[in-house]
């Protein structure tokens, strides 16, 4: 996608302090956005349903209903990638937003180039989601992939992946037989701006072992290569 299509993208801004959500407003305005605010958790929810964004900016401190509490309400019917706002040093609330499917995080202070950087990345990535390449492949008896439709099968039963692991998982299989390393992996899946965020290569291999594998802590699918990446079975070969 380029550049200048990431103008007039909607991105609703979800921050109970109205004046860091006009600060934030302001610079995605100056470089081309749409941004539609609220204040409250309940708030957002309805400007999704309404306005339908391309990206949400979810602050976790919220008055009425947390952040994490709206991330699990937009889950349940969108997959609009969501970007959350943390407090500096707090770890944890990254790896729970993550857990509950936001897509990235921006921790508090930042500057308003990496914000929208941030939100460009995460635009790129999911352009190249939408693009559905690819059609049908069987790995093995158990396991089959269909990009073109976006479907994965395990045992004939439909696995339900988040875009971020099918992005990897897509990516990973497309290189199959083939060891990709931590900053590959990085650059494909999340962004060239994501080189020095190693954590979420392994949190997502995590997250796809347990959706696909039958002993995640025995992957067939997914192998590790230590200290280096990961590599997925070369089915191909397997085939011959």
């Amino acid at each position: 996608m380029a550049e200048e299509n990431f103008r007039n993208k909607l991105i609703l801004v979800v921050d109970d302090e109205e004046r860091m959500a006009r600060f934030i407003r302001l610079n995605l305005e100056h470089d081309g956005f749409q941004v539609v605010e609220a204040h409250k958790g309940m708030d957002a929810i309805n400007e999704l349903r309404t306005k339908m964004p391309d990206v949400v900016l979810l602050d976790v401190m919220m008055p009425d209903i947390d952040g994490f509490e709206v991330l699990q309400l937009i889950r349940e019917t969108s997959s609009v990638p969501v970007i959350m706002l943390t407090a500096k040093g707090e770890e944890d609330d990254r790896v729970k937003g993550l857990e509950l499917g936001a897509d990235d995080y921006v921790t508090k202070p930042f500057s308003p180039r990496e914000l929208v950087s941030r939100v460009r990345a995460v635009l790129r990535r999911t352009d190249t989601a939408s693009a559905g390449e690819g059609g049908a492949i069987t790995v093995d008896d158990h396991l089959r992939i269909d990009f073109g439709r976006r479907e994965v099968r395990l045992d004939g039963e439909l696995v339900k992946l988040r875009p971020t692991e099918y992005r990897l998982l897509y990516h990973l299989v497309q290189n199959a037989g083939w060891v990709l390393t931590y900053d590959q992996i990085l650059a494909k899946v999340w962004g060239y701006e994501y080189r020095d965020e190693p954590h979420y290569v392994r949190l997502y291999v995590n997250y796809l072992r347990q959706k696909l594998e039958k002993d995640p802590a025995n992957p067939i699918y997914i192998l590790t290569e230590r200290g280096v990446g990961y590599r997925f079975v070369d089915f191909k070969k397997e085939e011959k």
